[in-house]
């Protein structure tokens, strides 16, 4: 009776366990063996992330290259684990909400924690602290990345509340899509013309094309690339490296403290969604050049620390057999984002800070530790 009573007991708990629902992972708090030490500050910080940039993204671009990339300049590389509270798959709102905030939130999230409540974000304090602030990206500005770094809302798809967010938020510049969320509203009311009366100079692809736009650096600044999300770079799209330059020397000149500048290439994701390999490849090396015009300025200025990784991965995107530089044979897992580990690049004073192997959200401690706020 024992040994049949034993059986009973050990199928329960085994019909119990199978039925637990897996809860999500959990973050580490180990030690690492050796503390990295800042040597010195940075007056600037610039975080450039690849929207689904994995390491077969990068790979497939250095090749399709010349096998040669920006990135390959940077002398601190290390690895994030990009889970978030809610998934071992991480989305873009959670991502973007950990390297911004510093936590683990669910997808959908916008600088918000699980609970919904509102955390303060490195762009808001580095605001707050008299730093000049900025976003560049290559989606609609009120997209789930960018808006992670602006906006609190419990939804990444609330466009026009995270857009009411950024008229209120005394950002210094904006460039991206989405112009019809500022004007085309429910409420009727018109942020552009809102913002044009706090000291915005806003102009957009109607009136004139980027290159034309005049930075007066006593206005803030606002430039719309699209009414919705803008053009891929086989379409025409070129304002990426050269805005991205343009915004960090518009920055500059905004605040004798130093800036704050996030430049977000977010079609890499988009040709990854797609099974696109060629979209996530002319949009690669779109972003490379962005980051070969941005570490110019850091050399040339010798203060600002440019980071560089991705929120995630998107499509299980590899090289197969058959492929050579000229033409990759490409394969897709997925038609969403995956939970693989991601490179981190960093370049400056501070980018001693960011080898080795951590949590997406040591990102931004370690961004709030160099800037010292």
């Amino acid at each position: 009776m024992r040994r049949l009573l034993q059986h009973v007991f050990l199928l329960a708990f085994s019909l119990v366990a199978c039925n637990t629902k897996p809860t999500a992972p959990m973050e580490n708090n180990f030690e690492p063996l050796v503390k990295p030490v800042l040597k010195e500050r940075p007056r600037n910080i610039i975080l450039m992330i690849g929207d689904g940039m994995g390491l077969t993204q990068i790979t497939a671009g250095m090749y399709r290259n010349g096998n040669k990339l920006q990135l390959e300049e940077f002398p601190i590389v290390g690895l994030h684990k990009p889970y978030s509270s809610s998934n071992l798959i991480t989305d873009s709102a959670a991502g973007a909400t950990a390297f911004s905030a510093g936590v683990k939130t669910y997808n959908g999230a916008i600088a918000v924690k699980p609970d919904s409540v509102p955390v303060p974000t490195i762009l808001e304090q580095a605001h707050e602290a008299g730093l000049a602030t900025g976003m560049v990206t290559t989606s609609t500005i009120v997209h789930a990345t960018p808006a992670a770094f602006l906006a609190h809302n419990v939804s990444r798809n609330n466009f026009q509340q995270i857009a009411l967010d950024y008229a209120s938020s005394g950002v210094d510049l904006l460039i991206g899509g989405g112009r019809k969320y500022f004007y085309k509203r429910t409420d009727r009311r018109n942020l552009i013309q809102e913002m044009k009366e706090e000291n915005y100079t806003v102009s957009d692809f109607h009136v004139e094309a980027f290159e034309e736009a005049v930075l007066d650096f006593d206005k803030k600044f606002v430039y719309f690339t699209a009414e919705t999300d803008p053009k891929t770079v086989r379409q025409g799209r070129e304002y990426l490296p050269g805005a991205s330059r343009a915004a960090a020397n518009f920055l500059d000149k905004r605040s004798e403290k130093g800036f704050f500048l996030m430049i977000e290439g977010a079609q890499i994701d988009w040709g990854g969604h797609n099974n696109n390999s060629e979209y996530i490849i002319t949009e690669m090396l779109d972003f490379d050049a962005t980051i070969g015009n941005i570490l110019k300025f850091a050399e040339e200025d010798g203060e600002t620390l440019v980071i560089v990784t991705a929120d995630h991965e998107t499509g299980g995107y590899s090289i197969n057999p058959g492929s050579t530089m000229e033409k990759i044979i490409a394969g897709f897992t997925s038609d969403y984002h995956t939970a693989t580990l991601i490179p981190v690049f960093a370049y400056g004073p501070g980018s001693e800070l960011f080898g080795g192997t951590y949590e997406n959200t040591a990102i931004y401690d370690k961004m709030k530790e160099a800037f010292g706020l």
